[in-house]
């Protein structure tokens, strides 16, 4: 099969994904396709949305690499000004369980939130911009927390490989993981997006993990369809 029919075979399974999920509404998304990166264009009514149009992508096989280049219009009855969604936002984050409200600080310029501050574990950062993601007004979220930096067990790059093990199910010989002091990086390559993502999300869950570079690689093949 020649690029360009390859292209042509992928973008028409993109447009099927998009149209097939539920909380994407495709008909404002135009969807372009070059050497399998794709790229989304058009508007949307949601900063989740756009999140959700570029997750659909990355769920078709032979996708590369997606440029989410999707621009927010707001609906009326969504509309809200930057000290009632600052305002919203820190109601979201107080109400979550998970957070430490005390440790995290807003700003809002033009409906995009941004979030400052120092968390102790990765999935606290990540429930953070979750909790404020879905909330009217909001156009995107900036999500500049850090994980605070700890003890790290100088096992730790045995304690990795067997996480990936036991909970990606990865063979870890596939991959590089190099620990510098609290920085995890990882290289090699994966079979697929959720892949990457399961390993990244394995490896900050590592006890003394402050900071994760994940250069993994998708062995995206583009399938005869």
């Amino acid at each position: 099969m020649t690029m360009k029919k390859e292209n042509k075979a992928l973008r028409t399974h993109v447009l099927d994904e998009l149209d097939w999920a539920p909380n994407v509404d495709a008909e404002n998304i135009g969807v372009a396709v070059s050497d399998g990166v794709v790229t989304l264009s058009g508007r949307v009514p949601s900063y989740a949305e756009k999140r959700a149009a570029e997750r659909a992508v990355l769920r078709v096989a032979g996708v590369k690499g997606v440029a989410n280049d999707l621009k927010i219009r707001l609906p009326d009855k969504f509309e809200r000004s930057d000290t009632d969604i600052a305002k919203a936002v820190r109601r979201a984050i107080e109400w979550h369980t998970e957070l430490p409200t005390d440790k995290i600080k807003v700003k809002v310029d033009d409906g995009w939130v941004t979030l400052e501050g120092t968390v102790s574990w990765n999935y606290q950062r990540v429930r953070a911009e979750k909790a404020v993601r879905y909330l009217a007004g909001v156009r995107g979220v900036n999500n500049q927390i850090t994980v605070k930096a700890r003890p790290v067990p100088s096992d730790l790059r045995e304690r990795i490989r067997k996480a990936l093990e036991r909970q990606a199910g990865h063979e870890t010989d596939r991959l590089s993981i190099m620990v510098e002091e609290g920085t995890v990086t990882l290289k090699g390559t994966v079979d697929s997006w959720a892949d990457r993502e399961d390993i990244e999300r394995a490896v900050w869950d590592a006890p003394g993990v402050s900071k994760v570079h994940n250069k993994l690689n998708v062995d995206a093949e583009v399938y005869a369809y």
